[in-house]
């Protein structure tokens, strides 16, 4: 039997999430600084906010509240997944900086979808 999850550091979801907005912040700091106040402001806010809004869920104790949370990681999530689209195409993101972040962001879609899933079904 697994041992219950104390603590929202413990989430492989949130680790996850957590690299991932790392590497958003790597790879906006090479954007133009006339970007700073725009895209690469609006990428960096949307990609910490989804381990944030795991981390907030986690602390909820009930379920609908948690699952809310987790959506709003979720479409966090797809907002920082437009904006690598964007940012390549704008000539700020080298195609394979492209191809890792989105690689990662399906990655942590899927871990969000699963563990949003596991919730709602008790587990």
């Amino acid at each position: 039997m697994v041992g219950k999850i104390t603590s929202f550091e413990s989430l492989t979801v949130w680790q996850e999430t957590q690299l991932f907005a790392v590497e958003v912040y790597k790879a906006t700091r090479t954007f133009p600084k006339e970007e700073l106040f725009a895209i690469t402001s609006q990428l960096r806010r949307a990609a910490t906010s989804i381990s944030a809004n795991i981390a907030e869920g986690f602390g909820r104790t009930a379920v609908n509240d948690k699952v809310r949370f987790y959506t709003m990681a979720y479409g966090s999530l797809l907002e920082v997944k437009n904006f690598p689209y964007l940012s390549e195409k704008l000539g700020y993101l080298r195609k394979d900086r492209l191809d890792n972040l989105i690689e990662q962001s399906v990655a942590c879609q899927k871990l969000i979808n699963a563990f949003k899933t596991g919730l709602k079904n008790g587990q």
